[in-house]
């Protein structure tokens, strides 16, 4: 089973090949530990990510009432800009995922979107768009044992 820590050590094309072959899991509820992956497979990769987890996004806070979310920012975990949360077709793929759309619920980050699903009990991986183009960034989410 894969774990949390080993995506770093993952190229990005294998990365995206474990995105393709997931399904998109149930949503999550509550607060995942986050993880920027940039940089994967190489020597610079958990360097960046644990600079990025120090400094800037440690993860995101689910809402199942509402459906939406908020990020987790800056090194207080302050949580902020907000998604709406639903299934959807990939823009990736075609096929079902877990999609969180800042359009119509953020001004800071209106012009993203987020996909995600499932590769592991409780361990999400995720694709992030600016516009209509994929970012050169994936995530990943863990969430504790309920």
């Amino acid at each position: 089973m894969i774990a949390q820590n080993d995506l770093t050590d993952i190229s990005g094309r294998d990365l995206d090949k474990l995105f393709a072959d997931a399904p998109p899991g149930d949503v999550p509820s509550g607060k995942g530990r986050g993880q920027a992956l940039m940089a994967t497979g190489t020597m610079a990769g958990p360097a960046l990510t644990a600079l990025v987890r120090i400094l800037a996004w440690h993860g995101k806070d689910f809402d199942d009432p509402t459906h939406t979310l908020r990020n987790l920012i800056t090194p207080l975990s302050i949580r902020a800009i907000s998604a709406d949360v639903y299934i959807d077709a990939s823009w990736f793929d075609g096929r079902p995922c877990i999609v969180l759309d800042y359009s119509k619920t953020s001004r800071v980050a209106g012009f993203v979107r987020d996909e995600i699903r499932q590769i592991a009990p409780r361990l999400y991986l995720g694709l992030v768009y600016v516009g209509s183009r994929r970012a050169p960034i994936r995530f990943s989410l863990e969430f504790a044992e309920q």
